[in-house]
């Protein structure tokens, strides 16, 4: 048996090593290039006459729409193993969570494949996002309660 020492070189020693500065350059460029898109839609929308709020909200749909095809079609795998934490971007990265596990299970059906198992990996970020939530909120009345805001 090996101790967590041991362990801990032997993984160091057979562990591929991560080029870290072009892992963060993949990151920034990618991530930074969905958001550019975002923003385009955005103005896009606003110079067809939408308002802000509901250009807004058109370009998340876009933008969650593109995501969910792109996963459907296995683009936003490659497009991940290229930039890592750069297709994080919440709106893009929520989406290919959603869609991911779905296509994973549609093998098992439609309710106890692609029904049960579609959010399994946001599942615990829509619950532990929401109760984070309530909780922030409780605590910012509570403080404006009491004057301490």
């Amino acid at each position: 048996m090996m101790d967590q020492k041991q362990y801990a070189d032997y993984v160091k020693k057979h562990a591929p090593s991560s080029p870290l500065l072009k892992n963060l350059l993949r990151a920034f460029w990618v991530g930074g290039a969905i958001c550019a898109v975002g923003e385009g839609l955005l103005l896009l929308f606003s110079h067809l006459g939408m308002e802000t709020k509901d250009a807004a909200a058109t370009a998340t749909v876009c933008l969650v729409f593109c995501s969910a095809l792109l996963t459907g079609l296995g683009i936003f795998d490659y497009v991940g193993k290229y930039a890592g934490a750069g297709t994080l971007v919440p709106v893009t990265g929520f989406a290919n969570a959603v869609v991911s596990p779905a296509i994973d299970c549609k093998s098992e059906g439609l309710v106890l494949g692609v029904g049960a198992k579609i959010f399994t990996v946001a599942g615990p970020v829509l619950l532990f996002g929401t109760l984070s939530g309530v909780l922030w909120g409780l605590i910012y009345w509570l403080l404006h309660m009491f004057g301490v805001m």
